[in-house]
């Protein structure tokens, strides 16, 4: 009897022992973890935390702090980036509104003083300054247009819409500018009557968006294109020139908020740098997508994706 109680305080000793040396490692295993996060919030690093353990509860939890570190690293770096963003976009807007203000403010002052003016130049300047106001306006418009998409403040009721009808009218109101720059245009509309779910002010605004880009930056081509086609289920618009292009380098980051090429401050291509970021959130609002593949001199296509309705 006295040795079997012998063996079974044994027993506890062995146990009670074991467990204060798991307890203890732990406790280690805690307080480096501990210290590796303490390092790398207080240095801001993109480390992660690693630690040999056969505790798997401990090892449990390391995969939840390093998700969560991932996440906050993601958070911390999106944040970077916008930050950045926002501050090319004062930038830019500083410069596409300090610019034609400058001029206006010309006009004014020279309307104003310059009592020499003729009847004729004097309904030259007007007709120059009405231009350069409405171009501000047109810039505000589209500036408060696209804050109003990214904060979701806008009404953006969806229906059933022949894509065919829509793309020709767009053609169509763009005809008399094609003309009078002695482009030829080529457009592809199948006679099968195609339909999305999609709201017909914003389809029009992007295929007016995008054409006028085709025309504008693609006129040394000499030729613009709109084409539809079946892509699996869903719709592809095809809106192209063969004109001189984006560089590869630009691709990616044409659809930014008030991004331009390095030729959009010439004033024979100027454009805002808002009307792709409008256009690519106003497609996202109706569920599709927007891809752009580029070959200078060869094919410049702006391909819009939208799904296919059948009912």
């Amino acid at each position: 009897m006295n040795f079997l109680l012998f063996s079974i305080i044994v027993v506890l000793l062995i146990i009670i022992g074991a467990q204060y040396l798991s307890n203890k490692q732990t406790n280690m295993q805690l307080i480096q973890i501990r210290d590796n996060l303490s390092h790398i919030v207080e240095k801001e690093t993109s480390e992660k935390v690693f630690l040999q353990t056969n505790n798997h509860s401990v090892r449990d939890m390391l995969i939840q702090i390093n998700r969560l570190l991932s996440y906050n690293q993601k958070v911390a770096a999106d944040f970077a980036r916008t930050n950045e963003s926002l501050r090319k976009m004062i930038s830019n807007m500083s410069h596409d509104l300090k610019t034609p203000l400058t001029v206006i403010l010309g006009y004014v002052e020279k309307l104003k003083h310059d009592d020499n003016l003729s009847e004729e130049e004097r309904r030259e300047l007007v007709g120059r300054l009405h231009d350069k106001i409405l171009s501000v306006i047109d810039l505000m418009n589209q500036f408060f247009d696209l804050v109003k998409l990214e904060s979701g403040d806008v009404d953006f009721p969806m229906s059933r819409l022949s894509i065919n009808e829509i793309c020709r009218k767009n053609v169509l109101d763009f005809y008399h500018l094609v003309q009078s720059k002695g482009l030829q245009v080529k457009v592809d509309i199948p006679e099968q009557d195609y339909f999305i779910l999609g709201n017909e002010n914003a389809l029009n605004q992007i295929l007016n968006n995008l054409i006028s880009n085709a025309i504008r930056y693609g006129s040394d081509g000499d030729v613009v294109g709109l084409t539809i086609r079946e892509q699996g289920e869903n719709i592809a618009i095809d809106i192209w020139d063969q004109g001189k292009g984006i560089a590869e380098k630009h691709q990616n980051r044409v659809f930014e908020r008030l991004y331009t090429l390095d030729d959009a401050r010439n004033p024979e291509f100027q454009g805002s740098g808002l009307g792709l970021s409008i256009t690519k959130r106003l497609i996202e609002e109706m569920n599709g997508e927007i891809k752009l593949v580029s070959k200078p001199f060869e094919k410049t296509v702006f391909t819009c994706i939208f799904k296919r309705v059948t009912y």
